[in-house]
């Protein structure tokens, strides 16, 4: 372990630290890895010997936040913590693993076995060594989203590291194949589009125009590939967020240009498109994406495989639907960041060992652990009925429903999420008691 000397962004006391960590930690002779993380505290309470917050960030792929301020959710986590914001191995400033990297590897098959050990399981055991680093004892863990897949694997399989957990988004299944996920959240997605289509009517017909424009005119996107249906569906990324869904609307106003050819679609509309719909900053997200849910056999593009189940989704319907963070086949064939990761990608779909357990039910069942979760009633990444199912196997997990948020709630309330959460954990009066069932 290293750490530099802490530094000051605006009102947040920083320090970053480096831990080095076995590649695969049932080997820890074998090859190596770099961790990075950066804590975060406020400077007024530096040398008060604050507790540790972990922060898993969602994913799989993100690299750890970037704050710029004190606030939001961190601002009231500072009050009482010192956060340690992980790059999860593979992100940001710990070793990474894209395109440029993962040859160094070896051969797509080598690659394949190495990201066999980015998933969950892998973080939760770099984690442990990070908190012994620090000469910790058990600390508290906040997971948003994939973040809350980890922290159901950490209290499956490293109980004792944990003092309490925080969930926001982030109850994915137990058991069972990849497809229940994609049928279920396809369903709410289906619903999210109708809502916003009579939210705001007068895009129904513009999404269907400028779907049909990319069909039948090539339009670029600035990093040099034709812009296609697909990846324009793929817009529907905007409908997991209570603010972002607006975002969307604003983004469609400006879609086409007058050109001496006739309508095109405009420079900035496709420079926002790509922003939206391209990997080359988290390409983790789209091979190790269905991974997340394999538990001992392949997911083989799941996917892909519900989608063509519902004809409503399909770029030719008459009034074709937007899809959203779901990853398809053809993704590898129409992103430059991960074309050169095809038969990676293919590899690890078709993959049926080396998928071990993600969680431990037998573990979960007889929790001490306490555990908050925030589950939302529409959320279209993280089904609530799966949600709810999982919160129920986990002895003493206790669960705020709420319809107020989607996917990205803390985006919206951080503050008062984590708040609640955490008075829930530790039993402030009056949260436990307004909890749903």
């Amino acid at each position: 372990m290293s750490a530099g000397q802490p530094y000051a962004i605006r009102q947040m006391r920083m320090r970053d630290h480096w831990f080095t960590a076995p590649l695969d930690h049932a080997e820890p002779a074998g090859p190596s890895i770099t961790l990075y993380a950066r804590e975060i505290s406020d400077p007024a309470l530096d040398g008060q010997g604050l507790p540790w917050l972990l922060f898993l960030q969602g994913g799989p792929g993100g690299r750890g936040n970037r704050p710029v301020a004190l606030n939001g959710w961190l601002a009231e986590a500072a009050k009482t913590f010192r956060v340690l914001m992980l790059d999860q191995r593979g992100t940001g400033l710990s070793t990474p693993a894209n395109r440029q990297t993962l040859p160094l590897v070896g051969d797509a098959a080598a690659q394949a076995d190495y990201l066999a050990h980015f998933r969950a399981t892998d973080i939760v055991a770099d984690a442990e060594l990070i908190r012994a680093a620090l000469g910790s004892g058990p600390w508290s863990i906040f997971g948003q989203s994939y973040g809350g897949f980890c922290a159901l694997s950490y209290l499956s399989f490293a109980p004792a590291g944990l003092r309490e957990v925080i969930i926001t988004g982030g109850l994915g299944p137990l058991a069972g194949p990849a497809d229940q996920v994609y049928e279920a959240t396809f369903a709410r997605l289906m619903a999210r589009n109708a809502e916003y289509f009579a939210r705001f009517p007068q895009d129904r017909q513009i999404v269907t125009r400028i779907i049909s424009h990319a069909a039948a005119v090539p339009e670029f996107l600035p990093t040099g590939e034709r812009l296609t249906p697909e990846r324009l569906q793929m817009l529907g990324n905007f409908f997991g967020g209570n603010t972002r869904i607006d975002t969307l609307h604003y983004l469609l106003e400006d879609a086409f240009v007058p050109t001496p050819d006739g309508d095109r679609l405009s420079d900035g509309f496709l420079a926002q498109v790509s922003a939206q719909v391209g990997r080359a900053a988290n390409p983790l997200y789209a091979l190790m994406h269905e991974s997340i849910y394999v538990q001992g056999a392949a997911s083989n593009w799941a996917a892909a495989r519900v989608l063509a189940r519902h004809p409503e989704f399909h770029p030719d319907a008459a009034e074709p639907l937007l899809t959203g963070e779901a990853v398809y086949p053809w993704y590898f064939e129409q992103d430059p960041a991960l074309a050169p990761l095809r038969e990676v990608a293919e590899l690890l779909a078709a993959r049926t060992e080396g998928w071990g357990a993600l969680y431990d039910p037998v573990q979960l069942g007889r929790n001490t652990v306490p555990v908050a979760a925030a589950v939302y009633s529409q959320d279209i990444y993280v089904d609530r009925d799966i949600s709810v199912a999982t919160a129920a196997a986990v002895n003493g997990l206790q669960v705020w429903e709420t319809a107020d948020f989607h996917h990205d709630g803390i985006a919206d309330d951080g503050e008062g999420i984590f708040a609640r959460l955490l008075g829930m954990v530790r039993g402030t009066p009056g949260e436990a008691s307004a909890v749903a069932p």
